[in-house]
């Protein structure tokens, strides 16, 4: 009998998988991806990385890097990315709707219950201490993102020039993103080592080996990567029209001024700005949605917040509570439960659309970017710029959640949300604090600190009241 030798298992590899084989692995992934966008990667990681050996380390890692520069939620366009690389635009897709689909579905169900049973007693009071819950989580997050982005003052200085110009000047987020990268670019020319990009995962010296795609590249079966201008083209020509051909269609149906086509027009924007992950777009998306659009009241948008962090698949699913309570409450003709499927169907499609296109589109062209400074220092400066801000949702979420009341105060051009401090809600403030102090001093988990805080709800408002 002749054993195997280390160096033949070298040699030969992991074995290729099959296309069914994939589609059981994406699923598991999708229905275990909780944690947000650094528990989905680490999940994916385990899974394809570590313990099938589908992608080598350093092309999982470039592969991140790459899905970092895209607007949208990185974890998810990385699954499909990798998907795409071992199953075509057929794996692509697979994968990258597998890894919503199920956060999908848990949200609508949960944006059901929301309408139908918001106001009664039980239900209020558990949404009441997940409030809390939700403002600790955004600081946790706030933070873990300033540890990896400010690295030196210039980083500092941008992440408070951010949270300045979003409180304070009320500048649009894109504006802000724009403006950051602009700064990373100029400071990679004259300051190269003070914008010099860290890699993403913490990973960037791991040691490499080849995985199935890496032996896939060197037998030469990935001639699907190979770029060409006419891959580019006929990539446009299908995926734009499927992501903003509905959106068209409803802008000619329906007017500019219906629901349908604020949706469809607002979070296709979203999809194109929306850098830095869920967070950093989340106190843009609140101020619209409270405040231009009027479709929900802010602390709804702490609610739903709350509903999407108990959820597997990226965070942003809280667009979709969003989208459903704007159709819900704007039927129109149609009957409000139906107008909200279908808001929320509406909102995932221009939202996660657009991901497909822009792998599809750019993954053939990434090796491209390997290396690139100039692109790495506009990231670094936009990630500094995401933290100032994250901590402006923070401080958004805490006038919102701590206190009753809380206005626009306007002076020498400056418009920041002040409260009103005889509306202090000490119960909210207690159960914010108690749940920041579980999360940041003794690293309690996200899901046990909610639902901790919604049990810690219920026993404080049937204590002290309403």
């Amino acid at each position: 009998m002749t054993l195997a030798t280390p160096t033949d298992t070298a040699i030969t590899g992991p074995s290729t998988p099959s296309f069914a084989q994939a589609v059981r692995v994406w699923a598991r992934i999708g229905c275990l991806s909780f944690g947000g966008p650094a528990g989905q990667i680490a999940l994916m990681h385990k899974e394809l990385v570590e313990d099938r050996r589908w992608i080598g380390e350093q092309r999982f890692l470039h592969a991140l890097n790459y899905c970092m520069l895209l607007p949208g939620p990185e974890a998810q366009q990385l699954a499909i990315y990798i998907g795409w690389l071992m199953h075509r635009t057929i794996g692509g897709l697979v994968a990258g709707l597998l890894f919503i689909v199920p956060g999908a579905l848990v949200m609508l169900g949960l944006s059901l219950l929301y309408v139908l049973y918001r106001h009664v007693p039980l239900v209020d009071a558990v949404f009441f201490g997940v409030k809390a819950a939700v403002l600790a989580v955004v600081v946790e997050a706030g933070l873990r993102i300033s540890r990896r982005a400010l690295k030196n003052r210039a980083m500092i200085g941008i992440a408070i020039a951010a949270f300045i110009g979003i409180y304070l000047f009320k500048i649009p987020f894109p504006i802000i993103i724009l403006a950051a990268a602009v700064v990373g670019w100029l400071g990679q020319r004259y300051a190269p080592t003070t914008f010099a990009g860290g890699g993403h995962g913490g990973k960037a010296a791991a040691p490499e080996f080849k995985g199935v795609v890496d032996l896939m590249f060197e037998r030469g079966e990935l001639g699907h990567t190979t770029p060409s201008g006419a891959k580019a083209i006929k990539t446009c020509a299908i995926w734009l029209p499927i992501w903003l051909g509905p959106v068209l269609a409803l802008w000619l149906i329906t007017g500019g001024a219906s629901v349908w086509t604020q949706i469809g027009g607002f979070f296709s924007t979203m999809a194109v700005v929306t850098f830095g992950g869920a967070y950093a777009v989340l106190a843009y998306v609140a101020q619209a949605a409270v405040e231009t659009f009027g479709w929900l009241a802010p602390g709804e948008m702490i609610d739903g917040l709350g509903l999407a962090e108990t959820t597997p698949e990226p965070l942003i699913l809280v667009l979709q509570f969003v989208g459903f309570l704007a159709a819900y409450r704007t039927p129109g003709s149609l009957e409000p439960l139906l107008a909200g499927g279908l808001g929320a169907l509406l909102t995932l499609w221009v939202t996660f659309a657009p991901c497909l296109f822009w792998i599809f589109l750019g993954a053939p062209y990434v090796e491209a970017l390997r290396g690139n400074r100039a692109l790495s220092a506009a990231l670094t400066a936009i990630t500094a710029a995401v933290v100032g801000v994250v901590m402006n949702l923070a401080l958004w979420f805490a006038l919102h959640v701590v206190f009753r009341q809380v206005r626009s105060v306007e002076f020498l051009g400056l418009a920041p949300d002040l409260p009103l401090l005889s509306s202090l809600d000490w119960r909210a403030a207690v159960l914010s604090a108690a749940a920041m102090i579980a999360m940041l001093r003794f690293k309690v988990g996200m899901i046990p600190t909610l639902a901790a805080s919604a049990l810690a709800g219920v026993l404080i408002v049937n204590v002290a009241g309403a």
